[in-house]
């Protein structure tokens, strides 16, 4: 019971408050990256070609090529190496002369780490809305944009929630290697009591079940979502 006597379950109580104020910005981050990346992988955009001769235009097709280029890049780059490596390397190496809240490099880093995976979610989920949608969008007089933004996207969100979910719940686990650049979150704060009582498996323990609580609570929240969303459909 040392783990939580004196001042220590307000080290729990601020790890864990960290933990979700990174967590939650980190989603928001990654979201809001993840559905561009997603659009810019689409092949109606990678295989898109301007034939005119109107140079503003042929300038705009350059640059979404570019644009379409980097965002393979940037997904394969950021999946094909560990979140713990990309972590030392913004905070050490992007923002190591500058003075910085270690709060804001977290979100920064797991905001971009999360944006790769989210990025193919949201792709499959836009692939999986049948073209007629597209077609019907159109119809109706919207442009391109219009129709991917109020039509296709709302309808892929809702059949990549799940995968959603589990990208979520993945990422507010892994706002624990931020332990590693001194970041006093739930992990941290079990480090703290661990070396001030001695005891290695109580303060662990503790933090992991606060860990799994976070996760039941949004997996519930999700759930009901998840529900409202089938039933609106009825």
């Amino acid at each position: 019971m040392n783990a939580i006597f004196g001042d220590r379950w307000l080290q729990y109580l601020n790890g864990l408050l960290v933990t979700l104020e990174v967590s939650l910005l980190a989603i928001i981050f990654g979201t809001l990256l993840g559905t561009i990346l997603a659009v810019l992988r689409l092949p109606e955009v990678t295989e898109y070609r301007y034939r005119g001769t109107d140079p503003f235009k042929k300038l705009g097709n350059w640059i979404l090529r570019f644009l379409c280029g980097f965002a393979k890049f940037y997904i394969d780059l950021i999946r094909g190496t560990p979140l713990l490596l990309q972590v030392l390397i913004i905070n050490f190496g992007i923002f190591g002369s500058i003075r910085i809240e270690k709060v804001i490099v977290g979100v920064i880093a797991c905001g971009i780490n999360s944006a790769a995976y989210v990025a193919e979610i949201v792709r499959g989920g836009i692939m999986s809305v049948d073209k007629g949608q597209t077609e019907a969008g159109r119809s109706l007089g919207f442009s391109g944009t219009k129709t991917m933004f109020w039509i296709i996207l709302p309808q892929a969100a809702k059949s990549a929630l799940p995968s959603l979910c589990n990208e979520f719940i993945a990422l507010i686990k892994e706002t624990s290697i931020l332990s590693y650049i001194a970041l006093t979150e739930l992990t941290k704060a079990g480090d703290y009591i661990r070396s001030r009582t001695y005891s290695a498996f109580t303060p662990y323990i503790i933090s992991g079940l606060l860990y799994l609580l976070v996760t039941i609570v949004l997996t519930k929240l999700i759930g009901k979502l998840e529900r409202r969303l089938r039933q609106s459909d009825h």
